[in-house]
């Protein structure tokens, strides 16, 4: 965390204990460090269905391995998911019966109904949510959406360019059969719904494992486009958002920002709903619109059959 980034306040409560469901590259390198970390929160426990692998970063964190999904939510009142949409989905809803507080990923499911399921259990058993949307956690993001809503926006273009599923680690099975709409598609049209006004359509063009455009009409008349690409070579990952009209324009550029800062404050702004039974704006509801429009990008383009 930067020294000239505070976080809202210092955390003075018992940490919030979490159990991490998933053991790949996502709830190794982020998930399990960060839960681990503190003050806010406590690392309970690991479960997936590779039990070894779940040992393996029990074991670097100082926690153990559940043996069962159901012994998992034995040990903590929240969970944590790091696993591919359609396994989340799946188990989410058990999570939410059980009363457990949900820290999720983006895409919510695969397809809609996995994504409602989850909304759906969340809102019938009140429990808190958030969603990982790393980038809106960051000061830039937020400064960004700030000045935004300042602005009278005509038109907006915007990508999310990377090479991950080209190979290595982050080229999972669900990312290269579903490309980048569901995986990459989600930060970039929170941040449009959010910085240029709410989104009403969507089309698409293209082929989300290789490159896809998207075209949003937003309720303010204003229209915008994302490019998006896990398959391109590019130095450094390109995400970057343009809002122009008759003001003068805005540009958010991640190039710069460290990632680093986002996990502080969302550890924090995690415990501090689950302490107060408050969820924040980017809950499960809210990733239930986001997973409405990237299935109207999909039906209109027939891109996920």
């Amino acid at each position: 965390m930067s020294s000239t980034t505070p976080l809202p306040h210092a955390w003075t409560g018992r940490p919030v204990r979490v159990g991490l469901v998933g053991a790949g590259p996502w709830a190794r390198a982020t998930h399990a460090r960060i839960l681990a970390a503190g003050p806010e929160t406590a690392l309970t426990a690991v479960w997936a269905r590779r039990a070894e692998a779940a040992a393996e970063i029990a074991s670097a964190h100082g926690t153990t391995a559940a043996g069962s999904f159901e012994e998992l939510l034995d040990t903590c009142e929240a969970v944590a998911f790091a696993v591919p949409p359609a396994v989340q989905a799946a188990l989410a809803p058990r999570a939410a019966a059980a009363g457990r507080a949900l820290l999720l990923e983006k895409p919510l499911g695969t397809d809609l109904a996995g994504a409602r399921a989850v909304a759906d259990a969340v809102a019938e058993h009140g429990v808190v949510s958030q969603l990982v949307l790393t980038k809106r956690y960051h000061p830039t993001t937020r400064d960004f959406l700030a000045k935004a809503a300042t602005l009278k926006v005509t038109g907006a273009r915007s990508c999310y360019l990377h090479g991950a599923f080209l190979g290595g680690e982050f080229a999972t099975s669900w990312r290269l059969e579903h490309g980048a709409l569901l995986d990459l598609g989600p930060h970039l049209l929170d941040l449009l719904d959010t910085a240029v006004g709410p989104i009403t359509s969507v089309r698409a063009a293209g082929d989300p494992r290789r490159w896809i455009e998207l075209t949003c009409e937003h309720a303010n008349g204003a229209v915008s486009q994302a490019s998006l690409s896990g398959s391109v070579r590019v130095e450094r990952t390109k995400t970057r958002v343009e809002l122009f009209g008759p003001d003068e324009e805005l540009i958010y550029d991640t190039a710069d920002i460290d990632h680093e800062e986002c996990w502080p404050i969302l550890r924090q702004e995690f415990a501090t709903a689950v302490r107060t039974g408050r969820s924040t704006g980017i809950d499960a509801a809210h990733g239930l619109r986001i997973q409405e429009l990237l299935e109207q990008a999909a039906s209109g383009a027939r891109l996920l059959t």
